[in-house]
């Protein structure tokens, strides 16, 4: 599974931006799939999470900012972020898990300017 992430960008603080993730190929047992973002110097942190039922999950700094959703169909992931903060700013990466195994996107660049 190859995932490719889209969306990033360059925005004011308050601003909004929406990530996509879209997986190649033709799947129907994706399980889970999620947004994690690493800023300088910091660890990864899971962001939100989908799973294959619909079901979401944030990290306490975005819930009510953050909106993650799905397209089964598609294959593809979304993540609607609105309010943004300068502490936001992060390199953005996807993933999904499928048959017992993780994948990951190449990361897209988020920063927010204050």
């Amino acid at each position: 599974v190859q995932l490719q992430a889209s969306g990033g960008g360059l925005v004011q603080a308050g601003g909004s931006l929406r990530l996509s993730c879209a997986a190649s190929g033709t799947f129907f047992d994706i399980n889970d799939m999620g947004w994690h973002r690493q800023a300088p110097g910091k660890q990864r942190e899971l962001v939100a999470h989908i799973t294959s039922g619909g079901k979401t999950n944030y990290v306490d700094s975005v819930k009510g900012r953050f909106t993650i959703s799905r397209d089964n169909a598609k294959n593809t992931v979304y993540l609607q972020m609105n309010s943004l903060k300068p502490e936001d700013t992060a390199v953005y990466y996807c993933s999904c898990s499928r048959l017992g195994k993780d994948y990951w996107g190449q990361g897209t660049q988020v920063t927010v300017s204050s």
